[in-house]
């Protein structure tokens, strides 16, 4: 009789720690809901908002490369790459269209 105390005990243990175990990841489930809100989605944002500027380049557009070039658009190239006319001795630079990091002079109500 002993024994079949035992066995009962140890289910009812079973299935209070199941009901306890799913308390135990909703803290980890807020968690990644919080990170997606506030790290995950901003950055999905910035990312369409970068490629959807980099797509409405233009000539004389006035940009910014990731290396730190100021420079205007000249010409557009059909293998996704821009010239650009560097200050102050007007020196043309080659540079692919991925590398520019910013625009200078967004629609000055042009």
């Amino acid at each position: 009789m002993p024994r079949g105390d035992v066995v009962f005990s140890f289910l009812l243990l079973q299935s209070s720690a199941s009901g306890n175990s799913i308390i135990g990841f909703l803290p980890l489930i807020l968690i990644f809901g919080i990170f997606y809100f506030l790290l995950f989605l901003p950055m999905q944002r910035q990312k369409k908002k970068q490629q959807q500027m980099l797509t409405e380049l233009k000539n004389g557009d006035v940009v910014a490369t990731s290396g730190g070039i100021v420079g205007s658009i000249v010409a557009i190239n059909a293998d996704d790459t821009l010239i650009l006319r560097v200050k102050p001795d007007n020196v043309k630079l080659q540079v692919v269209r991925s590398a520019v990091s910013s625009l200078l002079n967004p629609e000055n109500g042009k």
